[in-house]
């Protein structure tokens, strides 16, 4: 085995998610050759060479043992049995942080060496457009260098906090699960241009800049939601007819309702 090299970064599972958080550090400055990714399939293993040049593809252990940054993006019910494979090649000073959704602090604690430092991470997949938002938790042994390094590696795919750990559940429900709410509405909205007699094309252009627009205008002028959607509302107007409709169905407890529903499942998932 090579000599370990200083922050070398390995990711365990080469998914979406895996791949877009390779694919990030390397835009985000990240020398290939200090970072590993962790790929069985043949297949797989070549498109990945192809495409990363100079990046190292191992098999878990090898990976566990060349790196100090431990990613596991792995599915949750494959956590288990890949901290069991690994758990004797993590070394004092290692960091593992795990994107796998459910999965707790505590869980991870259980199954490394004694004093290990583990952070856990809600990613979402605006990360694949380094427009992300993670939300990381650290365990009881993680240092403020290691929780500075986990937020830097998440940053590299767009914007990071960090949460108590009894908020992830919350967070699944808001950012984790958020982009498709979002995606959601954005398809009913384009049906609605559609049964208005649109093109499906310039309904779509309509929304999609439409929506992009009024995130904006929230980011960069930090005025309150409120107050913005106010802006648009003329007493008696077209837009106060459409929002009296939503407002009529009980659109806006139908969604706290769903969030609701999502934190539950996820509490679930994390066997609490």
């Amino acid at each position: 085995m090579s000599e370990q090299l200083s922050g070398t970064v390995a990711i365990f599972g080469a998914g979406v998610m895996g791949e877009t958080l390779l694919s990030g550090l390397l835009r985000a400055g990240r020398p290939a050759e200090r970072l590993v990714i962790t790929e069985r399939r043949p297949e797989r293993v070549a498109e990945l060479q192809e495409r990363y040049p100079g990046v190292r593809i191992l098999d878990n252990v090898e990976a566990a043992e060349f790196a100090e940054v431990l990613v596991l993006v792995v599915k949750p019910q494959d956590m288990s049995g890949l901290l069991t494979e690994i758990s004797f090649h993590v070394r004092p000073g290692d960091l593992v942080v795990s994107l796998a959704a459910g999965i707790t602090t505590s869980f991870l604690e259980e199954r490394l060496p004694q004093g290990s430092s583990v952070v856990r991470v809600m990613p979402n997949t605006p990360a694949l457009v380094d427009q992300g938002m993670a939300a990381l938790s650290r365990g009881q042994h993680c240092t403020p260098e290691h929780m500075e390094e986990a937020m830097d590696l998440l940053r590299s795919c767009g914007r990071a906090i960090e949460v108590p750990e009894h908020y992830q559940d919350a967070v699944t429900a808001i950012s984790g699960s958020g982009p498709a709410y979002v995606f959601y509405v954005v398809e009913a909205m384009i049906e609605a241009g559609v049964v208005l007699g649109l093109p499906r094309a310039t309904a779509t252009e309509l929304v999609v800049q439409t929506l992009f627009g009024a995130a904006t205008m929230i980011r960069e002028t930090g005025a309150h939601p409120t107050v913005l959607r106010e802006q648009v509302t003329s007493p008696g107007g077209t837009t106060a007819a459409a929002l009296r409709q939503l407002d009529d169905h009980k659109v806006r407890a139908a969604f706290i309702t769903a969030m609701e529903a999502a934190a539950a499942r996820s509490a679930q998932l994390s066997g609490q």
